[in-house]
């Protein structure tokens, strides 16, 4: 256990939007609010999975919806803490500590905000290693563990639990019909996830290396270096293409924010294009229409 200081949240917030791969959110509006709380002398405190109890209950948090959307409805902490006390309350036991369901993007500040609020720790993991757009695409969807109950809660008092499905893919259809009719963003608390399920299925040390790749860009910033070799460097990555964005195609539907970026090419990449497709999170790259990368790889 560990007391999170602002500088590693700033780096955080870096780090998460770089795993974050354009899905997730926007962490600017999740650091706004933690600066805002610390500067009232809030604190949060991280801790290693290993800390939990088997039988402890944990809390698993994200924002659901569109990260279009959620540059329009602003960030604040009172509604995730909130999502985790509806959840608290259906369970009828409290939670030990409270984790992010996806690292990359805004999602990797949400358990910190909660946290704040509830005087919980944050666990060091989460159930993606990155962002990914569906909640079947998670590491607990893959050990096949429980799917419900999932609560959503919207900024005007609404609240909702789904409260049983057959399936993870049926969570994602049922959560996500609920979040668009909320205007396509919902503060959300997933089903709720002991300890040992979380040292069993959860993804280990994701937000100290959310930190690393942050605290790597401030530093090659502050050297003047490229950060783009920083980051290739410390997430042992590779520069596929270097150009300059000259088209996007974006439209928010059915809860998720899809389209496409064109990228002309530049210095020993000039002449070529690269088309990027996306479903919140970038997810396939060609090179003038051959195959060049794609999820789960980070683009």
């Amino acid at each position: 256990m560990r007391e999170l200081s602002l500088d590693d949240i700033e780096a955080l917030a870096v780090g998460a939007w770089i795993l974050g791969t354009g899905g997730g959110g926007s962490p600017y509006l999740g650091l706004l609010n933690m600066r805002r709380l610390y500067a009232e002398g809030q604190r949060v405190n991280l801790m290693a999975p290993e800390g939990l109890a088997d039988a402890d209950w944990v809390a698993v948090v994200s924002n659901m919806g569109a990260p279009l959307v959620g540059q329009e409805r602003l960030a604040d902490s009172r509604n995730i803490a909130r999502a985790v006390e509806i959840q608290q309350d259906l369970l009828g036991a409290p939670f030990r500590a409270v984790m992010s369901l996806e690292i990359g993007g805004g999602n990797g500040i949400q358990p910190l905000m909660a946290a704040a609020h509830l005087g919980l720790p944050v666990v060091d993991a989460d159930t993606m290693g990155r962002a990914y757009p569906e909640a079947q695409m998670t590491s607990v969807a893959v050990g096949d563990l429980r799917p419900w109950p999932c609560v959503l809660y919207d900024p005007r008092g609404i609240e909702a639990v789904v409260t049983r499905v057959p399936s993870w893919r049926w969570m994602e259809r049922v959560s996500r019909r609920i979040c668009v009719e909320l205007g396509s963003i919902a503060s959300t608390c997933k089903a709720p996830r002991t300890g040992r399920e979380v040292k069993d299925w959860g993804i280990p040390g994701t937000v100290t290396k959310a930190i690393g790749l942050g605290r790597r860009v401030a530093e090659a910033v502050r050297r003047h270096q490229d950060p783009v070799a920083a980051i290739i460097a410390e997430g042992r990555g590779k520069l596929l293409f270097r150009g300059k964005v000259v088209d996007v195609a974006r439209r928010t539907t059915e809860g998720y924010l899809r389209g496409r970026a064109v990228i002309e090419g530049l210095d020993d990449d000039r002449g070529a294009k690269v088309e990027i497709a996306f479903e919140n999170e970038w997810v396939v790259a060609w090179r003038d229409g051959e195959p060049l990368a794609m999820s789960p790889d980070l683009i």
